[in-house]
């Protein structure tokens, strides 16, 4: 019995489409030096490497407030300059001029503050924190609860 060109045609579709789909999966990523940032995915949609690094600063800047109670310089364990350069969920406000600005000024804080003695860290601190939340306040609001706990 002879296929028609249509089901023929149909079957070789749907085997091809079956492949490329497995092919897709079994791709492994490549071994890198830098530290991988493992947040546990809130997103259904996937998380940016902004978003993944966003979790990591806060996580770092928790360690930071808890150095400050204990008395002692708080010191950054991440690179937080690649918040210039990581991907982002929604690139054009990673982009955009209010975000280099907002930025830019949580970087100089966070300098500010890893130099500063004891005594100024708390306020420092404070203003870092006040840093992330006017980013958030102007361009991504949805995190601004959770950065609230940092105060």
């Amino acid at each position: 019995m002879q296929q028609s060109p249509f089901r023929f045609i149909a079957s070789a579709s749907l085997l091809a489409i079956a492949l490329y789909a497995l092919s897709c999966s079994s791709e492994t990523a490549p071994e890198t030096t830098e530290p991988k940032l493992t947040a546990s995915s809130i997103n259904p949609n996937g998380d940016s490497e902004l978003a993944l690094l966003m979790r990591a600063m806060y996580d770092d800047a928790a360690q930071m407030k808890k150095a400050i109670e204990n008395g002692e310089q708080p010191v950054s364990q991440l690179d937080h300059e690649k918040i210039l350069t990581a991907s982002a969920t929604e690139p054009e406000k990673a982009a955009s001029d209010t975000y280099k600005v907002h930025a830019q000024s949580y970087l100089q804080t966070l300098k500010a503050l890893e130099k500063a003695d004891v005594a100024e860290a708390q306020v420092l601190f404070k203003d870092m924190v006040d840093s992330c939340m006017g980013c958030h306040t102007a361009l991504c609001p949805g995190p601004k609860m959770k950065i609230k706990h940092l105060y």
